[in-house]
């Protein structure tokens, strides 16, 4: 610092932090959610492992999971995600959605046959 007791302002600004990931946001579909929320509700299910086996960080499920909740205990109307159908074949689970289609469903066999 000088002596005269002046000093000078050096604003330095970042446009991105070193190391931060390069890219746009992915957006999940309602649906997406919605299953996914689904599976995280049921009874023993671990979240994190969960949401690892989809493809999305731990505390994004776990912030759907709260956020389904407090709808639910607000009273809001919020929609229940539909059941999942659970189908053993081997060592490998299929959850699909009551809704699914015939011919998804053997497709579906037919690539875990193959597997």
């Amino acid at each position: 610092m000088p002596a005269t007791g002046s000093f000078q302002l050096v604003e330095a600004v970042v446009e991105r932090l070193d190391g931060a990931p390069v890219g746009e946001r992915r957006r999940w579909s309602d649906e997406f959610k919605a299953q996914a929320v689904t599976a995280a509700l049921e009874p023993g299910v671990n979240v994190s492992a969960l949401a690892r086996r989809l493809g999305i960080s731990p505390p994004q499920l776990f912030g759907w999971r709260k956020a389904f909740l407090n709808k639910q205990s607000e009273g809001a109307p919020a929609s229940m995600p539909a059941p999942l159908v659970e189908i053993m074949v081997g060592d490998v689970t299929i959850r699909i959605s009551p809704d699914l289609s015939e011919a998804a469903l053997r497709r579906i066999f037919r690539a875990v046959r193959s597997a």
